[in-house]
């Protein structure tokens, strides 16, 4: 393997933060023997044979030894250009150094010590970077939260990392209080989407939280007596000093919830190494199509998902970029005023997100000759709506994959505008420093073009499960491979396609059946806007595949979408069943929520 030839940041002679030994404690977890596989795959490193020429094969993530420290050189390097934008307003690199040390100073002062874990329940406002880096800088550990959880989700959440304190929008401050009988939270800190919009007397600021309060009632009532204003927050942390702590690479700076769609979330714990490899690794793959301009990226997925909160708060803080916050992505409407005149060179979304952005007809009348990368991931890219992405902007969707687990990056497709393919559906080659392998069900490692459960080896790969070492030995062995649930295949340039999920394939006569394959040729149906394929129970064919569809022309009929599947599909593989919608469950970011169709499915063939 050839070394990394990447360069730490440059600092003003002046400007480099001073930090004082203080490591926060890390939580240790033991990891059960797993089966090894029998054998040795045919795929070792091929990929790097497909590499662009100027991506090196490893990153050297020595370079920064904290979020911390890549934080604090990036405000030293951009302080005066804006590092975010919401509700009109202007947010600078220099402010936002100066607000999160402030709010970290707040937190020192309430005794948050290294270590501790403090949630964060806030869309994308100016709030949650403030929050993000202050709890940082405290040498906390974030817990982020979905603010559109409900009781029972915030509550398992707070019980389960044990957070004692939790910055939350107004919005879903009674949600937190009917959440915190039987937490150990004792901090409570409020918070208005106006707060933050200008220094001074922020007039504009109070009018918008007078508006949201009072005249359009978005905001329900609720008792948290002891709660404080993050402004009075941020007050008293101007007044108090700052203890400077030095993470280290094997400390926690995230605890990442995931799996509450298959299970009880559990807490992936994403050490400081852990994400600056990934950011590394990210800002290797793409910056040779970058320049040393201001790029401003479009932020509609929320910055405490795993997949935004990398890509877009950090790896485009390492460019010194300029965040466009979406708070609300769902409403379209607001989305195409907010971003009206506004120029983005890049943007990231998920294939849904994408899908309704091609609906809209504002939107695809737009100049998008500033636009320079579209990224996706999340869930699978269906071809139909990269083509058409393709057709209405010009530039391709690049595709890449990633898991929670893994910070979350795990492979790339090549980003080179000049010289894209078609849409192949791969979701790339394997990231700098990572090694990937396909484990067959036998547990011996799938070859060249043999379908097996994705493994990942890598910097990024998490420390393990919060306070599940269980867990954590039932999907990482003692050589550190990641077992990600997820099937797939490497083709002889090392490009990999994902068939599946592992837990959402169907099993019909004993065949396979992959349900994204089936949703894939169901959306190139002009009439189809959004579709979901599951395994329902069947007495002969021990499952039988239906599709739930959202459809463009009302007067599709289910025999019209069988007679296409049958068109592109072997038999076994066409739904059996059909029924129409107005709208799929999804999870907060746009993914589609098979296994909670599944569920409603199950739930009509119990006995009453």
């Amino acid at each position: 393997m050839t070394q990394s030839t990447q360069t730490p940041l440059p600092l003003a002679a002046d400007s480099a933060p001073q930090y004082a030994a203080n490591p926060a404690p890390a939580s240790t977890q033991t990891q059960a023997p797993a089966q090894a596989p029998v054998h040795a795959p045919n795929t070792d490193a091929i990929w790097y044979a497909s590499y662009p020429a100027d991506v090196p094969h490893d990153i050297d993530v020595a370079q920064y030894e904290s979020v911390v420290q890549f934080f604090d050189e990036c405000i030293a390097r951009f302080r005066e250009r804006v590092a975010y934008v919401s509700v009109g307003a202007n947010m600078t690199y220099g402010e936002l150094g100066r607000k999160a040390s402030a709010f970290a100073a707040y937190l020192q002062s309430l005794g948050v010590k290294p270590g501790e874990r403090v949630a964060i329940m806030l869309p994308n406002t100016f709030q949650y970077p403030v929050s993000l880096f202050g709890i940082l800088k405290a040498g906390g550990v974030v817990v982020n939260v979905n603010p559109l959880y409900t009781v029972r989700e915030l509550a398992h959440q707070l019980k389960d990392s044990g957070a004692q304190t939790i910055i939350v929008f107004e919005n879903f401050a009674k949600t937190v209080e009917d959440a915190l009988p039987g937490t150990k939270v004792q901090n409570v800190i409020v918070t208005g989407l106006g707060d933050l919009l200008a220094d001074g007397l922020n007039l504009k600021g109070r009018l918008l939280n007078f508006m949201l309060r009072h005249v359009k009632k978005m905001v329900p009532a609720y008792n948290l007596p002891n709660a404080v204003p993050l402004l009075e927050a941020l007050s008293i942390g101007y007044s108090r000093p700052l203890t400077p702590v030095r993470p280290t690479h094997a400390d926690i700076a995230f605890l990442q919830y995931t799996g509450g769609t298959t299970g009880v979330a559990k807490g992936a714990m994403l050490t400081h190494k852990n994400i600056i490899a990934n950011l590394l690794q990210a800002k290797a793959w793409s910056e040779g199509q970058l320049t040393g301009d201001v790029e401003t990226v479009l932020t509609p997925l929320p910055l405490y998902h795993i997949y935004s909160l990398t890509v877009n708060a950090l790896i485009f803080m390492g460019l010194g970029g300029r965040n466009i916050l979406i708070a609300n992505p769902r409403d379209m409407k607001r989305v195409m005023m907010i971003i009206r005149h506004e120029k983005f060179t890049g943007m990231t979304a998920v294939n849904t997100l994408y899908n309704a952005f091609l609906e809209n007809e504002e939107f695809c009348k737009r100049d998008f000759s500033d636009l320079k990368l579209a990224m996706a991931g999340g869930m699978a890219t269906q071809k139909s709506v990269a083509e058409r992405f393709k057709a209405v902007t010009g530039k391709p969707i690049i595709e890449g994959y990633g898991l929670t687990e893994c910070s979350p990056i795990v492979s790339m497709n090549p980003v080179d505008l000049n010289n894209m393919r078609d849409f192949e559906g791969s979701i790339g080659l394997p990231a700098p420093s990572t090694h990937v392998r396909f484990r067959k069900d036998d547990g011996s490692w799938a070859n060249i073009g043999e379908a097996g459960e994705l493994c990942v080896k890598g910097p990024q790969v998490m420390k393990g499960y919060w306070n599940r070492p269980e867990e954590t030995a039932k999907v990482i062995d003692d050589d550190g491979w990641l077992a990600t649930g997820d099937i797939g295949v490497m083709d002889s340039r090392g490009f990999i396609r994902l068939i599946d999920r592992k837990k959402d394939m169907i099993l019909v006569s004993g065949f396979n059946v992959y349900p994204n394959e089936v949703e894939d040729v169901i959306a190139t149906h002009p009439d189809v806007r959004e579709v979901a394929a599951i395994g329902v129970p069947d007495a002969a064919q021990g499952e039988r595949v239906k599709v739930f569809i959202v459809r463009r022309n009302p007067s599709l009929t289910a025999e019209q979408v069988i007679a296409h599947c049958r068109k592109n599909l072997t038999g076994y593989k066409v739904p059996k069943l059909v029924e129409f919608r107005d709208e799929l469950p999804q999870t907060n970011v746009g993914k589609i929520l098979r296994r909670a169709l599944r569920d409603e499915e199950l739930a009509k063939q119990k006995p009453a």
